[in-house]
């Protein structure tokens, strides 16, 4: 469906090999067993993000499937889901990688092109602890491996009560000092959506939706189309409040006091999701069940709690292992959380609604 994280993450620009062992931070969670020795000295060639999503995928994924199988990772990163579309397709039928990490939009894409394998999921074993809705996309092409989850973000200095609905970007309080996702994000549809709710409508009577939305026509300070400048003016305090918006966009930051930075997916409406994505290009370098392990691997319940620690996206795995130091964040979601607030994207309507929707939204907060 039209721009998604192809257009979300395409304020990075890098292209670049990584080093798994230098984005480790410290020593690997998982070791290999004595007998676990059939992929030793063989190479996995990976494409994944070259934000912080990637760079948790290297340490919490690609370093620990390193230390407990023996097999060497190299990972090429890039700055968008497009500009992995466009380099697998540009090498048509040369063997170039053997996974890939990459949004829904992409994957599907690439699998209507013919350039994907479709995973025995047989060969997969920790699916079976994955509720179904998570398991694949771009119609059994990819496997989930983590939730791309959007909230409320809001500034912990001047916003005195955590929000716990949506209502909260009407709050007059915070006319001028209030941001949204720009129009060619798929979080400024989810925005529409939770509009007419809130308005008495629903995705399927979306009228409401936008007359609610052009209240906050004259309050909104900007779309934010560069989480780094986001993060900025709350640093600066010149935000309240925003969203749809995701965490993860603010791994390092959301840590830092100086920040003020504060998120909640603890609204009564629910928050969210989209189903991140593993595929396997039909022409690849590398061993089969080498790739099929990986899979597996990024599915583990002790991976799958690490990157959700790490990056503030949600588990796939139910039985995901998150610390208790770790749940008493409000950043971290666990699995119960997801099981209990988590909306899936229905991708297949959104594409036929997008174009409007987004024109809509646009002619609200251009003029």
């Amino acid at each position: 469906m039209g721009e998604h994280d192809l257009s979300r993450r395409n304020f990075i620009k890098t292209v670049g090999v990584a080093s798994v062992a230098a984005a480790t931070l410290s020593m690997p969670f998982i070791r290999a067993s004595a007998s676990d020795t059939r992929f030793q000295g063989k190479t996995l060639r990976l494409l994944t993000w070259s934000d912080d999503t990637g760079l948790a995928a290297l340490r919490n994924i690609a370093a620990t499937f390193e230390a407990k199988t023996g097999a060497k990772v190299i990972a090429d990163r890039t700055g968008s889901t497009s500009e992995m579309v466009a380099k697998l397709k540009a090498g048509g039928d040369r063997p170039q990688y053997d996974i890939i990490t990459l949004a829904g939009v992409g994957a599907e894409g690439l699998a209507s092109a013919g350039l994907l394998e479709k995973p025995d999921l047989n060969r997969i074993p920790n699916l079976k602890d994955v509720p179904a809705q998570y398991q694949t996309g771009a119609n059994g092409h990819g496997i989930g491996y983590l939730l791309w989850c959007n909230s409320l973000v809001y500034n912990t200095r001047t916003v005195k009560d955590v929000p716990d609905s949506y209502a909260a970007l009407w709050d007059p309080a915070y006319e001028g000092r209030l941001f949204l996702p720009p129009p060619n994000w798929t979080e400024a549809m989810d925005l529409i959506i939770i509009a007419a709710k809130l308005a008495g409508g629903d995705i399927h009577n979306i009228e409401p939706g936008f007359k609610k939305l052009e209240e906050l026509k004259d309050r909104v300070m900007t779309l934010g189309e560069n989480p780094n400048q986001i993060a900025e003016l709350f640093r600066t305090n010149s935000l309240d409040m925003g969203g749809l918006y995701a965490p993860a966009f603010f791994p390092k930051q959301i840590r830092d006091p100086a920040y003020s930075l504060g998120a909640t997916f603890g609204m009564k409406e629910g928050f969210y999701t989209d189903l991140m994505l593993s595929v396997m290009p039909k022409h690849r370098p590398g061993d089969t069940d080498l790739a099929y392990a990986f899979l597996d691997h990024s599915l583990d319940p002790l991976v799958q709690g690490k990157m959700a620690e790490d990056i503030f996206n949600g588990p796939v795995n139910a039985k995901a292992i998150i610390s208790a130091e770790a749940r008493k964040s409000p950043f971290i979601l666990t699995p119960e959380q997801i099981a209990e607030k988590a909306i899936m994207h229905d991708n297949a309507f959104l594409a036929t609604v997008h174009d409007h929707w987004i024109r809509r939204y646009t002619e609200i907060f251009s003029s």
